[in-house]
């Protein structure tokens, strides 16, 4: 039985376990086609923005029109939950990204401003990148964006992401929500005026009707989440910014001090946006793992497959996506973001529902930090790479064994921000329980 056999039997079991990349390389591969120059130039053109974006959303003044999270030092909820664990522990607060309050804030907007700025130049409201982006805001921007869509499919996340800052510059604004969307996002995306859709089928199903109906209206652009490189840019461009704070604190990033960063991942684009950026500027001492539901790991099953087999769907193990992980209710990986992954990431492991619930009970009580059940599924990751017999052979492996004194590990959250307050009591309660508390 050889490793491709082994890995599908435990896909199949929907238990939690570890999936090392064989195919993983140090080197970043130069026939990749982004490159450091395309997330600078992105990390630009959000700052161009800037001014446009603060008059839009008051609530970005004082950072300047930027949309970015913290970096959190979480040393009550290391002591209280990962006591044996060595190196630090912080928490990269992208559940608290303001606009969208989720790790889509970042790329969803970004693509939203490429195109707005596109139709801007070619329609003459912006002379050049060097113009004032306030004129986005004048009445011919909103004449000339009114008659232009913008759509997208959505768990949830990317839909406010997307919807929001649509529906903010004038455009229509139209959201295909997957059967797993939670009901406050879509009224949430419906009192900004954005036009929800439900469909009672998976996130791969709403993608292919929301694509199919975009491509019959010439004037609606379809986000796409599955192949879209400025969605991924714009993710990536957490890398920048990541960098520079990892440097305010005085934390190094070499080989006497590696990086381990858990990524909640969906379809992919996100987490691979960020760990592409990661590996790129940060090189090879940054070590990447995306976890995934056991009843959804769409990314485990596109990557551990062969490079030329048409990636498989979750429902082909015998799965069945049913998880309270929302933004993570995915059956079939996008094959695009597969490939980019292929030599860059580092491992997928797999998490369970109830598990999720008490990792955000814990957060709570212990970082008064409250985040939505799908941004805790990179939480198990410390423990599986450090207290697993996979996960230390994965160390010894790569000669990382003697190096967890000096590392950081750190825990992406991707959402939470916007959830109302009587369905986070109900998160926490059910963690509590969960807990025996």
């Amino acid at each position: 039985m050889n490793q491709s056999d082994i890995t599908a039997g435990q896909i199949r079991q929907g238990a939690p376990f570890l999936w090392v990349n064989p195919e993983r390389q140090t080197d970043f591969d130069p026939d990749l086609p982004l490159n450091i120059q395309h997330i600078r130039d992105a990390d630009n053109r959000l700052r161009r923005f800037g001014p446009l974006l603060t008059q839009l959303f008051p609530e970005l003044s004082d950072a300047g029109g930027l949309i970015e999270s913290q970096l959190h030092p979480v040393p009550t909820l290391q002591a209280e939950v990962y006591p044996n664990l060595s190196g630090q522990l912080l928490i990269k607060g992208d559940h608290a990204l303001p606009v969208a309050g989720s790790i889509k804030a970042r790329g969803g907007i970004y693509e939203v401003l490429c195109h707005s700025e596109a139709l801007a130049l070619q329609h003459g409201i912006l002379h050049d990148t060097n113009d004032d982006y306030l004129k986005l805001t004048s009445e011919p921007a909103k004449v000339l964006f009114s008659q232009y869509e913008v759509a997208v499919s959505s768990t949830g996340n990317l839909g406010l992401s997307i919807g929001i800052i649509s529906a903010a510059l004038g455009f229509k604004a139209t959201v295909h929500m997957s059967v797993e969307a939670k009901e406050w996002k879509k009224t949430r995306l419906r009192n900004r005026g954005v036009k929800v859709i439900e469909h009672k089928d998976d996130y791969s199903a709403a993608v292919t009707a929301g694509r199919a109906e975009s491509d019959a209206n010439p004037n609606s652009y379809f986000v796409d989440d599955e192949n879209s490189q400025q969605l991924f840019t714009g993710y990536a461009v957490a890398a920048l910014r990541l960098q520079q704070q990892l440097s305010d604190a005085d934390i190094k990033v070499d080989a006497e001090h590696p990086l381990f960063v858990y990524l909640p991942c969906g379809v992919g684009g996100a987490p691979g946006g960020i760990a592409y950026g990661l590996r790129l500027i940060l090189g090879q001492h940054v070590h990447c793992f995306f976890a995934e539901p056991v009843e959804a790991p769409c990314v485990l099953v596109g990557m551990q497959a062969e490079r030329s087999a048409e990636i498989e769907s979750v429902y082909d193990f015998g799965l069945k996506v049913a998880t309270e992980a929302d933004g993570l209710a995915v059956s079939k990986a996008s094959p695009w973001v597969c490939s980019l992954m292929r030599t860059l990431l580092d491992g997928v492991f797999t998490v369970d529902d109830d598990r999720l619930f008490e990792y955000l009970y814990q957060l709570q009580q212990h970082e008064s930090i409250s985040i939505e059940p799908s941004a805790a599924a990179g939480f198990t990751g410390p423990d599986i790479l450090t207290a697993t017999e996979d996960g230390k052979a994965y160390l010894l492996a790569n000669q990382l064994s003697d190096k967890l004194d000096n590392s950081t590990h750190l825990l992406w959250t991707t959402g939470g921000l916007f959830v109302p307050e009587e369905e986070m009591f109900k998160f926490s309660a059910k963690g509590k329980q969960l807990l025996n508390l």
